[in-house]
């Protein structure tokens, strides 16, 4: 049974801190390239960073120089620092774990989210 946990959200000032984690069991982590997105009330998901499984890394544009995602593959965890939150960053996280096996063919899990809250 694959499962992804997302821990990590919570309330926090502009200006401050998070660090999401995602622990992912049931998988073969290394193999899998690993995303973080978000969606706001209101708004579609949209990604937040990737890490590949060779470590490379793309944001969202609203994001760079703010966020980090990183990935521990002994803990089978990727991790989203943020710094710099903004209150236009309040959204559920979730992350999200994809291998394609051959071109079209896909496997793709999602954890349940985390309420992210930037505010006052």
């Amino acid at each position: 049974q694959v499962q992804l946990v997302e821990s990590g959200g919570g309330l926090v000032q502009p200006g401050g801190s998070l660090r999401l984690s995602c622990a992912a069991s049931g998988i073969v982590f290394r193999i899998y390239d690993m995303g973080w997105y978000r969606q706001a009330p209101g708004k579609q998901r949209e990604l937040v960073g990737a890490i590949t499984s060779g470590s490379s890394t793309k944001y969202t544009d609203s994001v760079k120089g703010r966020f980090t995602i990183s990935r521990d593959n002994a803990k089978n965890t990727v991790y989203l620092q943020m710094n710099s939150l903004k209150p236009e960053d309040t959204a559920v996280y979730s992350c999200n774990a994809m291998y394609e096996t051959v071109p079209g063919i896909q496997y793709s899990y999602w954890g349940q989210g985390t309420q992210v809250t930037v505010s006052s």
